[in-house]
């Protein structure tokens, strides 16, 4: 197989004040996450609007770049249009069945449509919908999943024909046909499963074919703990092959562990670096400082801060300077007593009903 896929660089945002994202095989692996609720009221509830864009401003200052919503309805529809007034992160517009729902976003601030041609219906269809989106300059994502391969295909996988990967590589391709016919190439593909090997496979089918940037995901992957080693295991062999050019971890969890544990893996495999690097130990019957609480309060302000650090939190002496000891900074128990470091070398002990204030201003003298 070649390593490092060269793909197409397609553009998402830009638009209005929007951020401008590229996605290829040029630039950065960016991190998506999906909106985990209805919409639908909130052009009629200022309040919901506000603590709407508040999250995802949040989501923004913990690595994420895209955020995909889901848009069942036109009330959704028009909901969209109107948070995506309020934030420069670009936002994706989820489409299934309705290919209306795709053009009134579109008279938005709406910086990408996901369909499913398969159920959007004719090429008619479909081809308003690229025409509008021309028309805009927004991007389209393809997304097939196991959950909606065509009939054929489908039938040719039950009767163990084919593959269910190679059914989802095909699919795909069949859409991509579709666009080009339509000279249409802003585009980016996704094939998602929820088994790893499937998800692994169609990707790197697809890749040998195509140049296509992909979004890669294990769909439906489950819930934290078991969606995140779905996750993990599937896209560390892809990005270590230069497969995948943007990511969703999909959990049974918060958009914020999904954004998290997308971040981590990229920094474990090499594909993004910068930020805090927080290392915490996981706790035993040495203990001397409650890490879990202290992490708890801490993680998405220490995963927002636009440094190049490491921090370390450890429960005990032994776990502090001596493990941490490459940390920037780090806290760990003695006794009854905390103590701050840095580079393994103790600079402060404290009261335990310190630990917060004065960590923050070792933090912020860094």
């Amino acid at each position: 197989m070649n390593q490092y896929k060269e793909t197409r660089t397609v553009k998402i945002g830009g638009q209005n004040g929007i951020k401008e994202i590229k996605i290829g095989s040029a630039h950065p692996v960016t991190i998506q996450t999906m909106w985990k609720s209805g919409i639908s009221s909130i052009s009629d509830n200022s309040e919901e609007l506000f603590s709407s864009i508040k999250s995802i401003n949040n989501l923004k200052s913990l690595g994420c770049d895209i955020i995909r919503f889901a848009v069942p309805d036109f009330e959704s529809a028009k909901a969209l249009c109107l948070i995506a007034k309020k934030t420069d992160v670009p936002l994706v517009a989820d489409i299934h069945f309705d290919y209306r729902l795709a053009l009134e976003c579109l008279n938005g601030n709406v910086s990408a449509i996901r369909i499913n041609p398969g159920n959007i219906g004719s090429k008619e269809r479909v081809k308003a919908v690229v025409d509008a989106c021309k028309e805009k300059n927004v991007a389209i994502r393809i997304g097939v999943n196991s959950g909606s391969l065509p009939n054929d295909l489908a039938e040719n996988v039950a009767q163990n024909k084919i593959s269910r990967a190679t059914a989802l590589c095909n699919a795909a391709l069949r859409e991509v046909e579709i666009f080009d016919e339509l000279n249409f190439s802003n585009v980016v593909v996704s094939m998602k499963a929820s088994s790893v090997q499937e998800t692994i496979d169609a990707n790197e089918s697809f890749s040998q074919v195509c140049d296509i940037p992909l979004h890669i995901g294990v769909t439906e992957a489950g819930p934290l703990i078991g969606g995140i080693v779905k996750s993990t295991l599937a896209f560390s062999k892809l990005l270590n092959e230069g497969i995948g050019n943007t990511i969703r971890v999909s959990l049974s969890s918060s958009p914020e562990n999904e954004v998290i544990a997308a971040r981590e893996i990229l920094h474990e495999c090499g594909k993004r670096n910068g930020g805090v690097t927080l290392i915490s130990c996981p706790r035993c019957g040495r203990l001397g400082f409650d890490v879990h609480a202290f992490v708890e309060r801490w993680q998405a302000e220490l995963y927002s801060i636009k440094k190049d650090v490491s921090v370390a939190v450890m429960g005990c002496v032994v776990n502090g300077p001596g493990e941490g000891k490459h940390a920037d900074l780090g806290i760990a128990g003695g006794g009854d007593k905390v103590i701050i470091f840095k580079k393994g070398k103790i600079v402060r002990t404290i009261q335990a009903q310190d630990a917060d204030k004065v960590f923050r201003e070792e933090l912020e003298s860094l």
